[in-house]
């Protein structure tokens, strides 16, 4: 027994079991203040992004949940609900015009709800399967599989140029284009639809942030396949990923470019893939080549920037994403994204092998691009 011990023993005359039970309840206190330390180590880690969670959840439409993954594991997973009566108001409305019920609950890692544009990087990955599996190539013309983009002067845009938006078709803008396509009945309406849309430039040469090429390439693997786009997506990108609550919806029309819904914990399971060069789980999903060809920026210096989203800033883009850190040497980009129209940002980091997932719905784009650099810039920090 230690001198303190005894010394406290013969003060007190304590008994044997009197003295286990202080031993215990020593042991106990010692684990209590590890935790208590680790806790706040923790917290301190993640303070300013906790903060800036706090401070932008009223701007970013009330709700925010971020996830983030490193090293092979969710390292952070956090809401914050800051709903005011106005934009509930709003989201009542919203959701009423979809013929829906608004549903105001705290964002949760498996809520699940429309990513928009966050679409794009998965309606890419899945057009690359087909390109891994060699039934499509990204030099392919897509007058090949639809004859009716050839008889409008469009059949010599290829599979590259689809998904890197840069088919030169003038395409009405994002908002505009999902409802028009929302309306048709047949993916072979929609492409008619397109076909009929006027050209402003040589495809490859100019750039235009649209849903016409992916809902082209979209076409062409149901020509290629026989199967629908939804089916295509739950068969080799949802169901291998246990992407279990993340679909195209069930419209007459797959909208490749921006009808995807999901959850913060789905769209993380993506990124993983994305972040470990196409393998989840130990299974591969797509090849190394494709996930890195996907991260080359496309838009060099000859091509036209006809349009971008001011949440884009000066980033680049490949294929579905936007390329954040221009790629070097015909190389992967260090860190690439692909935000939607309500909010919603997906991101991977290869250099520091993270990837984020914040969750959000609101349409005043004001600022978003300046949000996003910011809270990467926080989350680099926490996880250095």
């Amino acid at each position: 027994m230690h001198k303190a011990d005894m010394n406290f023993s013969a003060a007190v005359q304590l008994t044997p079991e009197l003295e286990i039970v202080i031993k215990n309840m020593k042991k106990l206190i010692f684990s209590i203040l590890i935790l208590f330390c680790c806790g706040n180590l923790n917290a301190q880690n993640f303070s300013k992004v906790d903060t800036w969670l706090q401070e932008h959840a009223d701007v970013m439409g009330g709700r925010v949940y971020l996830i983030l993954y490193k090293d092979g594991k969710i390292v952070y997973s956090k809401g914050v609900s800051e709903l005011s009566a106005k934009q509930k108001m709003a989201g009542k409305i919203f959701t009423r015009r979809q013929g829906k019920t608004a549903d105001f609950s705290d964002y949760t890692a498996t809520t699940r709800q429309q990513i928009a544009s966050c679409s794009k990087w998965l309606g890419a990955a899945l057009i690359m399967t087909f390109v891994d599996e060699g039934s499509l190539k990204l030099s392919d013309t897509v007058g090949k599989y639809l004859p009716v983009l050839s008889k409008s002067g469009k059949g010599n845009i290829t599979i590259s140029q689809c998904l890197s938006h840069m088919t030169a078709i003038k395409a009405p803008d994002l908002k505009e284009s999902l409802s028009e396509m929302r309306q048709t009945n047949s993916m072979d309406e929609a492409i008619q639809t397109i076909a009929a849309l006027p050209m402003e430039g040589e495809p490859g040469k100019v750039f235009r942030y649209s849903n016409t090429g992916l809902q082209i390439a979209g076409a062409v693997i149901e020509k290629i396949s026989g199967k629908s786009f939804e089916t295509l997506f739950a068969e080799r990108i949802a169901k291998p990923l246990d992407m279990k609550n993340t679909d195209f919806g069930k419209g007459k029309v797959a909208l490749p470019a921006g009808g995807a819904s999901s959850t913060p914990n789905d769209y993380m399971n993506f990124l993983t893939m994305i972040i470990n060069k196409g393998i989840f789980n130990g299974k591969r999903i797509l090849s190394e080549n494709s996930v890195n060809q996907m991260q080359i920026n496309r838009v060099t210096g000859e091509v036209k920037k006809v349009y971008a989203p001011t949440e884009a800033g000066n980033f680049g883009y490949g294929y579905g994403e936007w390329v954040m850190e221009n790629s070097i040497n015909n190389k992967p980009s260090n860190a690439v994204t692909s935000p939607g129209l309500f909010g919603s940002y997906p991101w991977i980091d290869n250099q520091k092998k993270t990837a984020g997932f914040l969750m959000a719905f609101y349409l005043n784009n004001k600022g978003r691009h300046e949000y996003y650099v910011e809270l990467k810039k926080l989350v680099d920090e926490a996880l250095k």
